[in-house]
């Protein structure tokens, strides 16, 4: 298995997708864009396409950030759903499968930034792909806008301040807003990068030092084996 990742942002890791990764010996590929990494060319050459989250939306200009190609990245995430690949979106990642689908991205109603309980839908309780999930998990969070819907996607989850944080928008290609990968280290760069100081009037944004001490590991090993199932699934029809 070949896994290739589009990384918006050194602090925006990918964390548990890329420990999923190494751990099973998969090859693993960027496209490191904040250093001027060019998109994947073909998209034969992987199996899986990541795209990881990032400051930036999918309106987000090259005069507003020169390495952030918003159509070329949905051109490539386009190309790699008609040929059958598996395509994860994670927040901004999320937000890009949907506009590249014809779905526009939505403002959240709430900011969430820390670790809070999403809910599964109908759809999610009965997905086999969500089966170990249960009917709530606490997972990371850092955003402030969704991603849109197309006519054929399903909601799998939802948390009380975000209505959209796993979209299912075909047999393999999902939507995560909510962050599954966040560990100790990819909370730590992102506390550094980003203005916490006003969290107290939000209702769901943690305190630096609340974030940091957070554990992840659980939502990490229930996002692995969505992972493997997702791999499976996806091998069982190359």
């Amino acid at each position: 298995m070949h896994i290739h990742f589009i990384i918006h942002e050194h602090f925006e890791a990918p964390g548990a997708y890329e420990s999923w990764a190494k751990n099973r010996d998969f090859t693993i590929s960027y496209s490191k864009v904040y250093q001027g990494d060019p998109l994947p060319k073909n998209v034969d050459d992987f199996d899986f396409l990541i795209v990881m989250g990032g400051p930036q939306d999918p309106s987000t200009s090259k005069e507003q950030c020169p390495h952030f190609d918003t159509k070329g990245e949905q051109d490539v995430i386009l190309t790699a759903i008609d040929a059958g690949k598996a395509v994860i979106g994670v927040c901004l990642g999320s937000q890009l499968i949907g506009e590249a689908l014809g779905a526009q991205y939505e403002h959240s109603p709430e900011r969430e930034i820390g670790k809070f309980p999403i809910n599964l839908t109908k759809e999610g309780l009965t997905h086999p792909l969500f089966s170990h999930f249960g009917s709530t998990l606490d997972v990371g969070h850092w955003h402030n806008d969704m991603p849109g819907l197309t006519l054929d996607s399903k909601v799998i989850a939802y948390s009380e301040g975000c209505p959209r944080q796993i979209v299912a928008y075909s047999d393999k290609v999902f939507g995560f807003q909510c962050h599954m990968e966040l560990t100790k280290e990819v909370v730590s760069l992102l506390i550094q990068n980003d203005d916490l100081s006003r969290a107290a009037e939000y209702r769901f944004v943690d305190e630096a030092d609340i974030l940091l001490n957070h554990d992840y590991h659980e939502m990490n090993l229930k996002l692995h084996e969505f992972l493997d199932k997702l791999a499976q699934r996806y091998q069982a029809t190359v």
